[in-house]
């Protein structure tokens, strides 16, 4: 079901606002750029995502508005990649390359992939802290982008754009295992990371 903004969007948009199709276009380009790159890869992606604007622009106005309009636009991100590189439908591999950092252990994290025991916090109040903090933030940019292509999608549909795990399977047509598979792998190389640089002060 549409919220009260996405209601209001939409009138905006059915009207031919262009300030609501800007407002669409910067909400919801990450999420279905990571819905693409999931399905097709990178290079690909963006392809994917502008044919998936053009079905959306054709068919805004027989939007019934029983999904959220998120769902609903990662839905036909989801369908044009299926569509267009149906031919080419990947294996999902569990196994990938090893973390530069290696791994680290399963039991200092809950189920949900947080830690037991926060790695060691520095005092934020300081330029030094805020200087650490922009620095930790590429070397996280840098982690994610160097995770397997279904790792960082996962990833980037669950932590960024909030997505239920149930969601995530149905547009990547994965199940609900392999998800939390891929889930708990990315996640546990970005805690890595964290975890590296706070000890050594390097990404």
């Amino acid at each position: 079901m549409l919220t009260a903004d996405e209601t209001d969007l939409l009138k905006r948009l059915l009207a031919g606002e262009q300030q609501a199709f800007r407002e669409l276009v910067s909400t919801y380009q990450g999420a279905m750029q990571a819905v693409a790159y999931a399905i097709v890869g990178n290079r690909h992606a963006d392809e994917v995502v502008q044919d998936a604007w053009l079905s959306v622009v054709r068919n805004l106005a027989s939007f019934e508005g029983r999904s959220s309009l998120k769902t609903w636009l990662l839905t036909i991100t989801a369908n044009s990649a299926k569509n267009r590189y149906k031919q080419n439908r990947r294996e999902v591999l569990l196994d990938d390359l090893p973390s530069p950092h290696g791994s680290i252990d399963d039991d200092r994290f809950a189920s949900d992939g947080h830690w037991l025991l926060a790695p060691y916090a520095w005092h934020h109040d300081t330029p030094e802290a805020l200087l650490t903090e922009d620095e930790l933030r590429e070397c996280l940019e840098h982690t994610l982008l160097s995770l397997p292509q279904l790792q960082r999608s996962v990833l980037v549909l669950r932590e960024r754009q909030g997505l239920e795990l149930e969601e995530i399977c149905n547009l990547l047509d994965l199940s609900l295992s392999n998800v939390r598979v891929l889930v708990h792998r990315a996640r546990l190389k970005v805690f890595a990371t964290v975890e590296h640089f706070e000890e050594t002060g390097e990404c």
